[in-house]
Parts: C-alpha cells; sequence; structure tokens
C-alpha cells in the first residue's frame, strides 16, 4: 500500500486488482455479460518494476497471470500513476478502453478506483484498502509473517543484540512487520533490541541509505526495511554487516550480506482472481492470505552465513504458520514492559489491522 503518513485503518499490501467480471446482486453472482476474447487486463503501477521491490514483484505477478492464460488474456501495464486525480484518470481510461481487468497497485488509488467503479459495474475492482462494492474488493497478504521469520534468522545471527529497521510510513503494516521481526528474534534470542529509522518515503534510495548508515553506527548488525529498493541491502554489505532482501528476492544484488528475502507472489492471488471472473464466480470480499496460501515466501536462505542449528529451528517455526499459527499469540509485552496479549490469545485480525504500538524489545516511537 502507498498511503499518507496518518494511520489509516487497513495496510497497503491490500493492493488493488481490477478484476471485471460477472454482474453480483447482494454479493451473490448472477447472469454475467459474455466476457471478451482476450480478457484485457490492465495494472496499474505506482512506480516502475526497476524499483526491484513492491512494483517489481507485482509485475512479476503480471507475468504469472500471462505464463498461467496465454492468448486467453491481453495485459496492458500503466507505471509511475501518482496518488492524485492523475489515478481516476488513468483508471477510467482503461474502463473506457474495454478492460476487464485492472490491477492498481496502491493504497491511494483507493477513493478514485471506487469512483470508477461505480460508473462501470460490470467490471470488477480489488482495491488496496478497505472499501467494498457490488464490483469492487480489496485483497492482502501477510507480510508480518515473513518478517517473523527474518527476525528468527537475525536474532540468531546477531553478535551485537541490535537490530535495525529501515521504515517507510508510520501506519499499522509497518508497525506490525517492525513487531513481527522483533518477536521472531526474541523468541531465539530473548536479549534482542530492534532500533528503528523512519524515513517517511516508500522509495528513496538516499534516506534509506543514510537510515541504514544512522542504525550500523548504533550497533546493529542486521537490517531489515519495509522500504522499496536495494539499498539497504546492498549498505549492510558495504559496511560488513547483513540483511534482508524485500517485497522480492534480492540475493543478487548483495550476496554477501544477504541472510534471505520477504518475497510477496502476488501472481498466487491474481491467478485466481481471474480464473473466478472467467469462471463467473467472483464475489466482492477483503481477502488477506499469507504463507499458507503461498502469497508469502521466504527464498535463499544463507544458511552458511547462519549459525549451526538455525535453519532447522527457522523451518520448524515457518511450519508452524503454514499450519496457522500467528506470530501475535500471547503472551505479548508491549514496550512498557505491561502484559498487551495474554498466553494463549491470538490477535484478532481486527486487532492487527489498527496496530499502533510496538512490542517489548522496539526502541522508538510513532512519529507525529
Amino acid at each position: 500500500m502507498k498511503a499518507n503518513r496518518t494511520l489509516p485503518v487497513i495496510s497497503r499490501a491490500a493492493i488493488a486488482i481490477v478484476v471485471a467480471a460477472a454482474t453480483l446482486a447482494s454479493g451473490v453472482a448472477g447472469a454475467a455479460p459474455a466476457l471478451p476474447s482476450p480478457l484485457p487486463i490492465a495494472f496499474v503501477y505506482l512506480g516502475n518494476p526497476g524499483d526491484a521491490g513492491w512494483t517489481y514483484a507485482h509485475d512479476v505477478g503480471a507475468g504469472d497471470v500471462q505464463a498461467k492464460f496465454g492468448d486467453k488474456v491481453k495485459i496492458t501495464r500503466v507505471e509511475n500513476v501518482p496518488e492524485s486525480a492523475d489515478a481516476e484518470r488513468v483508471i477510467r481510461d482503461l474502463a473506457n478502453k474495454g478492460n476487464k481487468i485492472i490491477i492498481g497497485t496502491s493504497f491511494g488509488f483507493q477513493d478514485f478506483g471506487l469512483k470508477v467503479a461505480r460508473s462501470f459495474p460490470d467490471t470488477v475492482f480489488l482495491q488496496s484498502g478497505y472499501k467494498l462494492a457490488k464490483n469492487y474488493g480489496a485483497f492482502d497478504v501477510r507480510m508480518y509473517q515473513g518478517a517473523y521469520l527474518a527476525g528468527v534468522l537475525a536474532g540468531a545471527k546477531t553478535k551485537t543484540n541490535t537490530l535495525g529497521f529501515v521504515a517507510s510510513i508510520p501506519i499499522p503494516e509497518v508497525v506490525r512487520n517492525i513487531n513481527a521481526y522483533t518477536l521472531g528474534a526474541r523468541s531465539v534470542n530473548p536479549k534482542v533490541q530492534t532500533k528503528v529509522v523512519w524515513i517517511n518515503s516508500w522509495y528513496n534510495p538516499g534516506k534509506e541509505k543514510q537510515a541504514a548508515e544512522t542504525l550500523i553506527g548504533q550497533g546493529a548488525d542486521v537490517l531489515l526495511q519495509n522500504t522499496d529498493s536495494t539499498t539497504v541491502l546492498q549498505t549492510a554489505q558495504e559496511k560488513g554487516v547483513f540483511g534482508f532482501g524485500w517485497d522480492s528476492d534480492m540475493q543478487k544484488f548483495a550476496p554477501k550480506a544477504h541472510l534471505a528475502s520477504v518475497v510477496i507472489k502476488w501472481g498466487v492471488y491474481y491467478n485466481a482472481a481471474v480464473q473466478q471472473v472467467m469462471d463467473g464466480t467472483w464475489k466482492s470480499e477483503h481477502v488477506w492470505w499469507g504463507l499458507p496460501e503461498k502469497a508469502i515466501a521466504i527464498e535463499k536462505v544463507n544458511g552458511e552465513a547462519l549459525p549451526a542449528g538455525t535453519t532447522k529451528s527457522f523451518e520448524q517455526q515457518r511450519q508452524k504458520i503454514v499450519d496457522g499459527w500467528s506470530p501475535f499469540t500471547g503472551p505479548i509485552k508491549d514496550q512498557s514492559g505491561a502484559t498487551k496479549v495474554a498466553a494463549g490469545v491470538v490477535l484478532k485480525d481486527s486487532d492487527l489491522v489498527p496496530m499502533n504500538w510496538f512490542v517489548e524489545g522496539v526502541q522508538g516511537s510513532l512519529p507525529k
């Protein structure tokens, strides 16, 4: 999700597909008009795939759709669309041109896409956000599951017991990821502390580098980022510490520093949604997928750089999540040391969505 600095009620990664389709009445599929062949699908990108992160991961997902459906689909991509009235113009133009699946990649497109959806009832819009309509849905990925597993590796690897996190925008998704990273690390190393530097941007290589250098200067020897470039991992390699890829496999950009990559598999959802549209079974809902659905993966784990036994422990933790366990299972304390989640209690999605507090072990505060 791309969003402003305030805390909204949903995370970025609920990203937009604009999926065309069947006429829906009260959430039940009705008689759908015939779909064109090939089925026109449009992707609306906030950035460009060259970021090697967020937009790149969406572009890989677009490629997955092409690979699965072949000549049954016709894909259009529009890059560098700002979160402004320009987004409405682009989305409306794509709808006017007959696209029946339009995939947007920014939370900031939400209201613009909803406005267009009202004018095109035979096109279904899936959007990063939380708003739903008959032809307008939302979906997300549980990146915090991957952040937790990165923390498991980081907690085993650190020698200073200090981790670093380059944070983008202070919204609940980013807070969840910081917390999950810390919880994962402290599950294997209770001494771990996570330092946080905010850059108030999703993609700013210069600020990302400065933040990484600041954290390393404060003793952090393993870094994770919730930003879109490869800069943090590359800076880790330059300074002789370790880090992770985020959104996509970033091993090749800094192989000596790379411990693993937390990768989004957008194609898993895209392919399912496109198939539903073709079958006339799509319905408006909010979908939040993660490791169990294979929408999130941890790739290229660098076993040679990790202490003996770490990979086995990591795999056990990963399998727990695949089997349904949540990283936000109590007991969990907040920064003050007070119990925030009682033993055995699992935070519900309604608690995770607006998360605006830090767990014990996180050093830093939310910008105001």
